[in-house]
């Protein structure tokens, strides 16, 4: 069978996506928050919203979401969707904002008491609660 460039670039991309979803995932907190990894799940789906006093403000990392869905919630993006839409009708929450990268979810999580979200590599500046 002759050569195809084409097939080397189909096989490269797919080792490309494949190594690009399998990293880890880290759920971190502003330092002075207490949270369990048993209770990100909760805080992420809003039947979690406080800490004592403090109310907990959830980030969703846009780069991160799918690895974040599948290892941490173990749903699928579009039930996770219905599960935040339910919400807002039921109980008038709105789901986590979403922020783009890694970067400006810790700028978010340090500044921010009750912050919590998900980054592939945490800095020593935030607490991580658990590595996926």
């Amino acid at each position: 069978m002759p050569f195809n460039p084409t097939h080397l670039g189909v096989l490269i991309t797919s080792l490309l996506v494949t190594t690009a979803g399998a990293g880890d995932v880290f759920v971190i907190a502003n330092p002075s928050l207490n949270l369990t990894a048993e209770e990100v799940r909760d805080v992420f789906t809003g039947e979690k919203q406080l800490a004592g006093n403090v109310k907990f403000v959830p980030m969703d990392n846009a780069s991160l979401q799918a690895d974040f869905l599948s290892k941490v919630l173990k749903v699928e993006a579009n039930k996770y969707t219905s599960i935040w839409v339910k919400k807002g009708f039921r109980d008038g929450l709105n789901p986590p904002p979403t922020r783009g990268n890694d970067a400006e979810v810790i700028n978010i999580v340090k500044s921010n008491l009750g912050a919590v979200g998900y980054v592939s590599r945490a800095t020593p500046d935030v607490k991580v609660i658990h590595k996926y």
